[in-house]
């Protein structure tokens, strides 16, 4: 198995291109299904959860070909298209190892008016529950049961009705697939209380550009009123804000400076403002953001909340970070019940981190020493990134298929700023 090995120590500067997002492309790509016409997708990231999510399109009659693109550039062009659905079975065997593939729930049952899913898998980062997904499109018109690990939905008479639905709590999913459902509803459609990040606005413009009509995008409350069908389009991902997040914590740590290419600073405005508590130099440039950092990081308190709070997809980042920070930060995670996997792993490597249940006080140390460490899940994985590249000596990263899933070429992009890091592939 690969592991990723870093000599740390050395001082990030230059330029790091930032990668289509993983969130939104992996919300992208199920609008194949919701159309016989082609869906071109600009800017999608190389990782293998777009790979995975592609097969699963494929094993429901989705056609899907990569078009201009070099083996040593970023990112790809991806062409799908779902002229007839041949199955409305997500199995098991695809659908286990990555959670987002509950996402061809509400399309496939828009289209066809019935689908049927294996219950997801993904990291094992806390009891992740669909059930706001099954009760919005319930809302929706839906008849759904449970049996045998699967879920089985359909719309009488082949077509969702439409109708209103009040999220009793944010959830970015049940808000994706409840959106995907409803453009070809019989009908209009609320969605109150819906998620409101940048990657379900993202999918509001994509469904948009294919034929759909969506009032309300950005905010709590969305209007859309079902059409007859949808039409093919080109559409460009957004940049992984998360991505951007995980190299603007390296720089701080190693105190460096770097311009994060293609990020948008209106999309992670938490973060930044969380950059700047611990001290560092966030400015806007014409191609990005730079990020920069003369000294140890200020201590920080963070609590993670639903956007545009600050993201439980960065906790573990700014955990890292603030382990060679001046003083005591103070962290709580409120999304996830388990995402503090991590601190292990860090503590290995002499991180000073107390957990109290949802809780977490980070001690910053004079210096973290480098050591053998297990990723447990994609954003831990690249806490583990982050604090090897300050640490003195050798880290060595095992289990990096979990960052497989989500940084894209990550190895190449630190090299390019100053990181002493490879790949070791297993023999």
């Amino acid at each position: 198995m690969d592991q990723i090995v870093i000599r740390g120590g050395q001082r990030l500067k230059g330029r790091i291109p930032i990668s289509g997002a993983k969130n939104a492309a992996l919300t992208l790509l199920p609008c194949a299904l919701l159309t016989d016409e082609p869906l071109t997708l600009r800017n999608l990231p190389r990782l293998a959860d777009v790979d995975g999510f592609g097969h699963l399109l494929n094993q429901l009659g989705c056609s899907t070909t990569i078009e201009g693109s070099r083996p040593e550039d970023f990112g790809r062009v991806m062409t799908a298209r779902t002229t007839t659905l041949t199955s409305t079975v997500a199995p098991y065997d695809i659908v286990r190892k990555m959670r987002a593939s509950i996402l061809v729930l509400g399309p496939l049952l828009a289209r066809a008016g019935e689908a049927t899913v294996s219950l997801p898998g993904g990291c094992a980062i806390g009891n992740r529950p669909i059930d706001l997904h099954l009760k919005a499109l319930e809302a929706l018109g839906a008849e759904i049961e449970l049996a045998s690990g699967y879920v089985k939905a359909s719309a009488p008479g082949g077509r969702l009705s439409g109708g209103k639905f009040t999220f009793p709590v944010v959830s970015v999913g049940a808000t994706e697939n409840a959106v995907m459902a409803a453009v070809l509803a019989n009908g209009s459609s609320i969605l109150e209380n819906a998620a409101r990040e940048p990657e379900i606005v993202d999918l509001c413009n994509c469904l948009v550009a294919m034929g759909a009509q969506i009032d309300g995008i950005g905010t709590e409350t969305l209007t859309i009123e079902g059409v007859d069908r949808l039409h093919g389009a080109t559409y460009r991902v957004m940049a992984d804000r998360i991505e951007a997040g995980s190299y603007a914590c390296a720089a701080v740590i190693t105190q460096g400076d770097v311009e994060l290419v293609g990020a948008k600073a209106s999309e992670m405005e938490a973060t930044l403002a969380a950059l700047r508590e611990a001290g560092a130099t966030v400015e806007e440039t014409k191609a990005g953001i730079r990020v920069a950092m003369d000294g140890r990081a200020e201590p920080v308190t963070l609590s993670t909340a639903p956007y545009p709070g600050f993201a439980t997809d960065m906790q573990a980042q700014f955990m890292a970070m603030a382990t060679l920070g001046k003083g005591a930060s103070l962290f709580t995670e409120t999304i996830f019940e388990n995402r503090y996997m991590h601190v292990p792993e860090l503590a290995r490597m002499g991180c000073d981190i107390d957990v109290r249940g949802r809780s977490a006080v980070v001690r910053g140390v004079d210096s973290l020493v480098g050591a053998p460490v297990m990723a447990t899940d994609l954003r831990a994985s690249m806490s583990l990134i982050i604090a090897g590249l300050a640490a003195e000596g050798t880290t060595e990263v095992n289990r990096v298929y979990h960052l497989d899933r989500g940084y894209e070429r990550l190895e190449e992009k630190l090299q390019a700023v100053g990181a002493d890091i490879e790949r070791i592939s297993a023999g």
